[in-house]
Order: C-alpha cells, then structure tokens, then sequence
C-alpha cells in the first residue's frame, strides 16, 4: 500500500503488490520516504507513531520565523538564549544579530541559543512561541500530531511528533527558496562576538562524508531520549524526495537507513504529469484539471486514465489496481479552446484523440459556406 500526503490532507492508495526491490529493512524504528511534489509515501515504519525529533524541531522553527519575521531584522540575544544547554553559536548577551543570520545558526549548526532568540523575538516568550508554531504548524502546514514545547528540540517529555508529520513540515518548509537555500548550505563563515568560525553542517551525506550526489539538505538530530534522528532530501531525475528516520541507536545506523531508503524509492519510483489546464470529454460533458497533477508511481505500472461521468479522473494500473484518483472541474464548451482528452462512453476510457475546438469551428463555418453557394447556385444559377 502507498499512499498520499498533501499539506492539509491524506489520501490513501494501492497499487500492485509487485515490487522490482522489497522494501529494505531498516534499523530506526520509525521511518518515511515523502516524494514532495506528488506527496506520495513510498515508504513507512511506524509512520504514525509519536516520538522525540530533537533538533529536527529546527526545520519547523526555520520556516516558522522565514515566513512570519524579517529577515533583515536585528535580534537582541538575552541571557536565556545566551545560557541555553547544548549545541551553540556562542552567542553574547546584548549581542545583536540579524534574523536571517540566527536562522543559518540555527538550521546549519544546530544552535540552540539561535533557536531560543529566533523565538523571543517573534512571540516573547518560549512559552508564547510554543503556542504560536503549533497553531502555525496545525492551521497552515497541516500536521496532526505534533505538539512542541520549545524551538530547538531539547528533550521535554511533552516535546512530540511523528515521521509523517516531519515529512509534512519539511515538504511545505522545502517549497521556500530562503529555506532551501540555508538547508542545503555545507559550509557558512561565521563572524560574531564570541565565535569566529566556519560553520559546517552536521548531515553526514550532504558534507560528503557518506557520498550520495542527489542529496539537497539534511538536518541532524540526538538527545538522550529521542535517539539519532535525521531528516533529508534529496533529487533525482523527476523525483524529489524527503527522507525521515528517527531513533536510531548508533548515528551510523540511521545514515545507513537513510542511504537504503534512497536508493530504493529512486530505483523504484517515477513520477508523470498530466499538464494544467488538459481537457476531458464524457458524453456530453467536457471537464478540465485545474492544476498540473504529479502522480509517483512503480517503474513497473502501466498506467490507464478512466473518467466517470462525475469528473472524476481515476489512474488505474494494468492490475486494475486504483494509483490515484482526481477530482476535474466541469466546463461549458465555450470555454474549451485547447486540445481535449475524449472518454469513451461506454468504458469511460481516455482516448489519447486530440481535437482543437478552433479547427473545428471553421470546419463548420466552411461547410456551411459551401452550403450556401450550392445552394443559390441550383436556385439562381449564381
């Protein structure tokens, strides 16, 4: 079974139980592969099962101050952010930063003291930005289960998530070119009052030290309670992917599950497109998409397009088996100027005919004029 995950929906699919690899078994004891623009699952462990991310919190924190703050505004640290426990930027009381700098801090060498600026800057307070992100993540980015009580990950018993929903935070964080950038990022010179360094990001894979040339991004995560987390993602061809393990025992392991799951989605995985706009006919009745719609699916489908007479656009492999189902708008002719799909009437089956409306129009406006001249032709003898 496979399945969708769209930013504020979950829509579940099969398709044939015939794989060209099986899934590989993995250490983690949760999992996920999310292909980001179709937001189809090609795999699961343990999903749905809530636990500690550590400081994968980070990605939401990231995009959370990126779409909600300046990034040009200057950040005065406190001495909360400057004591905060854990991996740091060594930042100094009084010490005033640029948003966008903390955020880089934050996501590329994993500084908790960053992440707790970021939050007093935009809420006041940890206790206001907990509030603050999760109705972000909720109403906005669509998770269910996730309920984070600080901006870095450091271990709280109430500190929660799940694969699935990291996988959804990371999908809609990915659509921003700011966030893009800064997760990608491998090496950051880092100038502060404290800390002149080289900041080099913690992903393993992305710095080259497991090479893997399609990856994009990645961030790290480990406290005590949670385990070795790590999030990454990664593009191949047509497909665009985010990987999602989380508590592995030792750190190599959950590089090891991330390179498996990997290679088996590329080698396993295509995506196809039916463009913007493509028109369908059944009967009487002509229907539209009214966005490109990104289906993944197995190197080994054969897929068939049916059409209902509601609308409805069924992708069906040669099993018989439903991919993916889609909802098209219904059109007057009128509005049809572009080259149609027809659905056969008694199966419903796209036939690949294409017809431009606009030919055919002056087809009946020649005939009609031939017509004409026939006919005064006998009458008059014009």
């Amino acid at each position: 079974m496979i399945a969708f995950l769209g930013i504020n929906s979950f829509i579940t699919l099969e398709t044939s139980a015939e794989e060209k690899t099986s899934p590989p078994d993995l250490v983690s004891e949760a999992a996920i592969v999310l292909e980001s623009n179709s937001g189809q699952v090609l795999y699961e462990k343990n999903a749905n099962h809530v636990m500690y991310p550590a400081s994968l919190t980070k990605i939401a924190t990231a995009i959370y101050a990126i779409e909600k703050g300046k990034l040009n505004d200057i950040v005065t640290i406190s001495a909360d952010a400057r004591n905060v426990d854990g991996t740091r930027v060594y930042l100094e009381e009084g010490e005033k930063v640029p948003l966008e700098k903390l955020i880089q801090g934050l996501l590329i060498n994993s500084g908790n003291d960053a992440g707790v600026a970021i939050a007093e800057h935009l809420s006041g307070s940890i206790e206001q930005f907990s509030f603050d992100i999760n109705n972000y993540l909720r109403k906005v980015v669509g998770v269910r289960d996730t309920h984070f009580v600080n901006p870095h990950g450091l271990f709280d018993a109430e500190h929660t998530t799940t694969a699935e929903d990291l996988a959804k935070i990371t999908q809609y964080a990915m659509k921003n070119e700011t966030f893009r950038n800064i997760f990608g990022t491998k090496e950051f010179e880092w100038h502060g009052e404290a800390w002149d360094t080289t900041l080099i990001t913690h992903h393993k894979i992305l710095k080259g030290e497991f090479p893997y040339d399609s990856v994009t991004g990645g961030k790290t995560g480990y406290v005590n309670e949670s385990g070795f987390t790590l999030a990454t993602t990664a593009e191949k061809e047509n497909l665009s992917l985010i990987v999602i393990t989380l508590n592995s025992t030792y750190e190599v392991q959950t590089y090891n599950d991330t390179l498996k799951l990997l290679d088996y989605s590329f080698e396993n995985y295509t995506n196809s497109y039916i463009e913007k706009g493509t028109t369908f006919t059944v009967g009487d009745e002509e229907y539209k998409n009214p966005k490109t719609l990104i289906t993944t699916t197995s190197i080994n489908d054969n897929i068939v397009r049916k059409i209902n007479k509601d609308g409805t656009l069924n992708l069906v492999n040669q099993d018989g088996m439903l991919i993916a189902s889609y909802q098209l708008e219904k059109i007057s002719i009128g509005e049809i100027n572009h080259p149609v799909e027809l659905a056969n009437s008694s199966s419903n089956e796209v036939n690949m005919m294409k017809i431009d409306t606009k030919v055919i129009s002056l087809i009946i406006v020649l005939l009609a004029s031939i017509a004409i001249v026939f006919h005064l032709n006998r009458r008059y003898g014009v």
